[in-house]
């Protein structure tokens, strides 16, 4: 929203005020040229914008209206003061507001008491102070035009500091409309949905004024009260407040919506008249008795009077409040009323108003508002990181969330911090305000433990994945060792021996025993003992031949089980998928080509073996196959032409012969595929090179074809 024009806000001002606030707006245009705010506009509008705050909606002085704009100046350009003509006041206030923005929010620890004592400290006229609030409410009108990480600290900071203090102030309206831009930027999906409920039940509530007023125009007119309708729809961060400490949905918050009766009366006859609109409304719509409030003879201790009630209107409960033009001005406008409201003499109360401003700023005393807001926000804590950048963590959270707040990697390494300067372990409970620096270690590792210092489901999740993938490579590399002891020992681990294993350890899954192994937790000769205790004779092939190779393309000698005599068929490697020594394989009794060599993880394997079962032979290699070599096809994925000499380099580095290898073009992925063909003794050599593969920084991915 654009902000008022110079000549708007001064013209309610006399000749002499309006000519300082001119000289001192021309200051700042000149100082602040060139300056652009993170819309890349003219830094001079957030100037006008906090001066139409200061000016038309609190109605403060023009000495106040000018210190806005030496104060902008003159941060920027000291020296701008000396040009400056006007009162003594105006310079005393400027020189109060230079002072105040020099208070860094972490130096107050985000306590309002703390940084309200600062203020005031800094200057002895509580007007700086109010054109402070004034200055952030402006950014807070703007705060879309700032990136996400200030829009979320000065969020944070008007939350916790300012809108406790305008309540403090009596400053209602710049509270509510504080409290509602903060509530669209901390929760935007409730302020969405809270809003766009009442622009929807907008008509209705019209209708409903309209429905309620006409039985009640000719009683009310017939005893000669003037008054007018205003009807009042709740904030929207009312509305979640509600929301939130009763725990319902917005369509169960009743008092969403009030109807106003504001009378037009001498001041000596505003009880008694709103007495008698209160009779005439109860008369025809019954009421609420429980409900009824009034603070007319006692108001508020921040001066607000009015009568509520709440009576039922076709059905629905409807809340309706009684007050007077004066009662509703102040109700409005809070502690700026007292010098704007019509008929009152400024000069008569602003000092009055001011010294009860001046008497909040240095009572120690907190105010129930406070108390209240901070309840309702203690799911939320406030931490600063050394440079002063802010992050919101939620409530209980350690030095140890803190730092996967920050990053992830850090949060992995994190051995510890320093909070406001002294050492803690990851385990620290934080506080808002606090100051954190996280110290981290190479050596540092996630413990199952860490679970147990963490509350922030970022650190959680990152926690257990770090501690999954670990398991994972234990697990990997623990089955690695027990595939290479159960090769030399000739023995497979059938599926129901590895389920009596896990029960044996107990363990839940494969991969928690296979991680123990890898651990070096349990020992794979128990493994070797354990198979071997379970072995019956069936499950040892009766009769074994042994067929060598007759034909070009074989290259091991099997053992073949079975109960026929196949001595002196030729067997041969089956090109769909290449075996080599080590792998899981069968053979297959082709019609004209003896027995083909097939891995169990053969694309045509399940096909085969359901078909033709009769034509399925049990192999296992021997001890002497690992001296020969087999062919072997492999399709690399890498994102960077640079990364074909790293994978020839791996493959050569395991003595592996290539063959061939081609290299095709860039795909709509950004990937270059490499099409290898090597030459490896053992399926061990082969899984060694696809694991340096894999590691390499530019492949994306490896496979075996």
């Amino acid at each position: 929203m654009k902000p008022a024009s110079i000549t708007t806000i001064c013209e309610d001002y006399s000749q002499e005020g309006r000519d300082a606030i001119l000289q001192a707006y021309h200051l700042a245009e000149e100082a602040l040229r060139g300056k652009l705010r993170s819309n890349n506009h003219p830094f001079i509008e957030h100037a006008l914008g906090v001066a139409e705050i200061v000016s038309i909606m609190l109605g403060l002085d023009a000495d106040s209206v000018t210190a806005v704009f030496l104060h902008e100046a003159s941060r920027v350009e000291p020296s701008v003061l000396d040009s400056f003509h006007g009162t003594d006041t105006a310079m005393a206030l400027t020189a109060g507001l230079n002072k105040i923005s020099q208070i860094k929010p972490r130096d107050t620890m985000l306590e309002a008491d703390r940084y309200r004592k600062l203020i005031a400290s800094y200057s002895s006229d509580p007007r700086v102070f109010i054109i402070k609030l004034a200055d952030r409410l402006e950014i807070m009108r703007s705060l879309q035009i700032f990136p996400k990480a200030d829009q979320a600290r000065k969020n944070a900071e008007t939350m916790l500091l300012y809108i406790p203090l305008a309540h403090q102030a009596g400053l209602y309206n710049i509270k509510s409309e504080m409290e509602d831009l903060w509530l669209k930027y901390a929760h935007p999906d409730e302020w969405r949905t809270i809003t766009n409920h009442l622009k929807a039940t907008e008509r209705d509530r019209n209708a409903l004024v309209e429905s309620f007023i006409k039985p009640l125009e000719e009683s009310i007119s017939a005893k000669g009260i003037k008054y007018h309708l205003k009807s009042r729809t709740k904030s929207a961060y009312s509305i979640w407040k509600k929301m939130q400490v009763q725990n319902i949905p917005i369509s169960e918050v009743y008092d969403v919506f009030a109807i106003r009766f504001i009378v037009d009366v001498p001041p000596e006859k505003e009880i008694s008249t709103c007495w008698e609109v209160f009779a005439t409304v109860t008369e025809k719509y019954p009421q609420d008795e429980r409900r009824l409030r009034q603070w007319l003879d006692r108001p508020k201790p921040n001066g607000y009077q009015s009568l509520h009630c709440t009576v039922n209107v076709g059905g629905q409960w409807v809340e309706v409040q009684i007050r007077s033009e004066r009662m509703d001005y102040e109700a409005e406008l809070g502690g700026a009323a007292h010098w704007s409201y019509k008929g009152v003499k400024k000069d008569d109360v602003i000092g009055e108003w001011l010294q009860t401003v001046r008497s909040m700023m240095e009572s120690p005393d907190h105010t129930p508002y406070q108390d209240a807001e901070q309840n309702l926000l203690n799911q939320d804590i406030f931490v600063f990181t050394p440079n002063g950048e802010l992050r919101q963590l939620r409530a209980g959270s350690s030095v140890l969330d803190f730092a996967f707040e920050i990053h992830t990697n850090v949060g992995l390494r994190c051995s510890g911090g320093l909070v406001n300067g002294k050492m803690a372990s990851i385990r620290e409970p934080l506080k808002t305000g606090d100051t954190v620096e996280i110290i981290t270690s190479k050596n540092q590792k996630p413990s199952e433990d860490w679970l147990n210092y963490v509350v922030t489901s970022k650190a959680r999740n990152k926690i257990k994945q770090k501690l999954k993938e670990r398991e994972n490579a234990l697990a990997k590399a623990g089955k690695e060792i027990l595939d290479r002891r159960l090769k030399n020992w000739k023995l497979t681990l059938r599926d129901d021996q590895l389920t009596s294993l896990i029960k044996k350890y107990k363990f839940k899954t494969a991969n928690e025993l296979f991680g123990a192994i890898g651990e070096e937790k349990i020992d794979v000769a128990e493994i070797k003992s354990a198979i071997l205790q379970e072995e019956t004779p069936e499950a040892v092939a009766p009769e074994r031949i042994v067929v060598q190779n007759r034909g070009d393309n074989a290259r091991d000698y099997l053992e073949i089980g079975g109960n026929r005599s196949l001595s002196g068929v030729e067997y041969k490697m089956a090109k769909c998928c290449n075996p080599v020594f080590g792998d899981d394989v069968f053979g297959f009794v082709t019609i004209n080509e003896g027995i083909k060599i097939h891995r169990l993880s053969c694309p045509n394997a399940a096909r085969l073996i359901e078909n033709y079962p009769h034509r399925v032979q049990k192999v296992r290699w021997r001890s002497d196959a690992a001296t020969s070599s087999s062919q072997v096809a492999l399709k690399v994925m890498i994102d960077e032409e640079s990364a074909v000499n790293d994978v020839l380099t791996v493959i050569t580095s395991y003595h592996a012969l290539v063959r061939k290898l081609i290299t095709g073009t860039r795909n709509k992925r950004g990937e270059i595929e490499i099409d290898a063909t090597i030459f490896v003794n053992s399926n061990l050599m082969l899984d060694k090179i696809l694991a340096g593969l894999r590691k390499l920084k530019n492949v994306r991915q490896v496979a075996r074809q």
